[in-house]
């Protein structure tokens, strides 16, 4: 097995055209590739472009809002995966613009790591109503289902906020926004959802494609092969993440997904709708749907159509039109510390990267 510089030195010897541009899906892989400083040793055809892999990022601005609304008014306490709690709802500054300062409010918000805490919480105060505010892609999605499909307490119900990954990746190569040559697909979904499902870039679109670990060495093995995929025009679904990534993926978290949810068409904040994108709560499970369960606290007069909030350009970093620097807040009146968009929230948001990394220059 090759280690890293030997993957480097492969890629090097590549007889390579002027630009070769490879977007990487996942917000794991652009902290790997940004933290361990791949670019920079990278030859200089190559394009490493930041895809649509961060939940964060495109949670619907109006679930957000939702999730803000019940914790304040209800009798309730609300959890969320802890990246939740800081993304920012397009309302003025003098209002209460994120779960945190709702928190800071008064209202009872917790943030999880897992769906197991969630029902912890639920089991240990049953005289409390909790709302599990379930954003996230089929990785921890599918712990999701699981939980409601072994029962949830009485008092516990979920507000279904769940993406699935590649229909993103379809509507950029399904219209003219396409800006890549390759793609390098996400590690720990193909764990759950099996590789198969990013066979449409090659058989679709006839792209390279291939599946990558979080590791400099996955990630470089699977540059390699799409590079040399590219030079050869021979695409073809490379697994280059094969200690976790099996053909048809993880049957039991599929069940688990298939038994409790459905896929419809699904809001992406900054982007809009995107068909069969979306997790639903199937018609038996509708006991636990917090939508159903709460009333509805989105004022018609406020529907923003998931849009980021003014100034904010992280649906064009997300869909991988510009890079974070070249957002024009980037770094300016747009730090971790005073966030104006999400993709400067979460670990997997790309501008947050950017800058934890010390690429803090906004590009002219």
């Amino acid at each position: 097995m090759l280690n890293a510089h030997q993957w480097l030195e492969k890629i090097h010897q590549l007889p390579l055209p002027e630009k070769v541009r490879v977007m990487n899906v996942c917000g794991g892989h652009e902290r790997a590739i940004t933290m361990a400083g791949l670019r920079s040793v990278l030859p200089t055809q190559i394009e490493l472009i930041p895809g649509p892999g961060c939940p964060v990022c495109i949670c619907p601005e109006e679930d957000l809002y939702q999730a803000i609304q019940i914790a304040l008014r209800e009798s309730v306490t609300v959890v969320a995966f802890g990246d939740m709690l800081r993304v920012p709802v397009n309302v003025p500054r003098r209002d209460i613009r994120t779960l945190e300062q709702a928190k800071a409010r008064g209202a009872d918000i917790r943030p999880i790591a897992s769906p197991i805490e969630a029902v912890e919480i639920a089991s240990t105060e049953p005289d409390r109503d909790v709302v599990f505010f379930a954003a996230g892609f089929e990785t921890t999605t599918a712990p999701v289902a699981a939980m409601i499909a072994q029962g949830v307490p009485a008092n516990l119900s979920v507000l279904m906020s769940g993406r699935l990954t590649w229909p993103a990746v379809a509507m950029l190569l399904e219209s003219d926004e396409a800006e890549f040559d390759a793609l390098v697909a996400p590690g720990h979904v193909a764990t759950v959802m099996g590789p198969e499902e990013w066979e449409f870039v090659v058989k679709r679109h006839r792209l390279p494609a291939a599946v990558a670990g979080f590791t400099p060495t996955s990630l470089l093995a699977a540059t390699y092969s799409v590079l040399r995929q590219k030079l050869e025009d021979n695409p073809f679904l490379d697994n280059c993440y094969p200690e976790l990534v099996r053909p048809g993926g993880n049957a039991r978290a599929k069940e688990f997904l298939n038994q409790v949810l459905k896929v419809e068409d699904a809001k992406w904040r900054g982007i809009g709708m995107i068909p069969a994108s979306g997790f639903a709560l199937r018609k038996q499970y509708l006991n636990c749907d917090a939508r159903l369960r709460y009333p509805d606290y989105v004022d018609e007069s406020r529907r923003y159509i998931g849009q980021m909030p003014k100034g904010c350009e992280c649906a064009s970093v997300v869909l991988g039109k510009i890079y974070p620097n070249q957002c024009k807040v980037f770094g300016t009146a747009c730090t971790p510390a005073n966030p104006v968009g999400p993709c400067m929230v979460s670990d997997e948001g790309a501008c947050r990267i950017w800058w934890s990394a010390g690429l803090r220059n906004r590009a002219a």
